[in-house]
């Protein structure tokens, strides 16, 4: 008899997660260069300008790849605690 569980993953879950991190990798990016990184961020979900993101370790790169739909749900998601 086998009573190994049954391993589950959440795709999204996942995707949050590596949303989080790009987000705070961003983040740390703007404030070690001196920027206000909440107003950057803010500047660059408004705008879909990623000049608004400095292409200090990359943080450019990264922004580009996060779709601002999913990252506004995710932020008004936590936000809320939903």
């Amino acid at each position: 008899m086998n009573n190994e569980q049954t391993m589950t993953f959440s795709v999204y879950e996942d995707r949050e997660a590596e949303l989080k991190k790009n987000l705070t990798l961003i983040y740390d990016a703007l404030r070690e260069k001196g920027y206000n990184p909440i107003n950057q961020i803010v500047g660059y979900i408004l705008s879909e300008d990623p000049t608004y993101i400095t292409t200090y370790n990359n943080a450019r790169s990264l922004v580009r790849h996060i779709d601002r739909d999913e990252l506004l749900r995710t932020l008004v998601k936590n936000y809320l605690g939903a």
